[in-house]
């Protein structure tokens, strides 16, 4: 039996203070600029998708605590992705949470490839993406 495959986590100190991220990080507009294109709402059981490389990903708002946390399920794979917002005056500390990962050797239908190798994939893009969010705020 595998082990199950730990969290994506992510934490950075922006230069900007918490309500201009929280409107980059909870608008359809703010994370199309950063992330990917999408149809979202900050409305906790809102439906929404996002555009990936492997097509449309179906998405569920699960929570929205303005202006320090949401989070949203992405895709049919138990994924859970957080954003975490801690107010640092004229900066801000932001943290991801991409969470919901099975055992490393379970295969994912649209990747076709073990979780393991997916995590440690998206682990790397998401270091790329939250940069592209750094200076989409600045």
């Amino acid at each position: 039996m595998s082990q199950k495959v730990q969290d994506i986590q992510q934490t950075m100190i922006i230069e900007a203070p918490i309500q201009k991220v929280w409107d980059i990080v909870s608008t359809s507009e703010g994370i199309a600029s950063w992330f990917m294109p999408n149809d979202f709402q900050a409305i906790e059981g809102h439906e929404f998708h996002l555009q990936t490389p492997f097509g449309l990903s179906p998405c569920k708002v699960l929570k929205v605590e303005k202006p320090h946390l949401l989070s949203f399920s992405w895709d049919k794979d138990g994924w859970i992705v957080s954003f975490m917002l801690k107010d640092l005056g004229d900066k801000t500390e932001f943290t991801l949470v991409h969470g919901g990962w099975g055992s490393a050797d379970d295969i994912l239908p649209k990747a076709n490839e073990k979780q393991s190798i997916v995590r440690d994939r998206m682990a790397n893009g998401w270091t790329g993406i939250l940069e592209k969010l750094r200076k989409v705020v600045a």
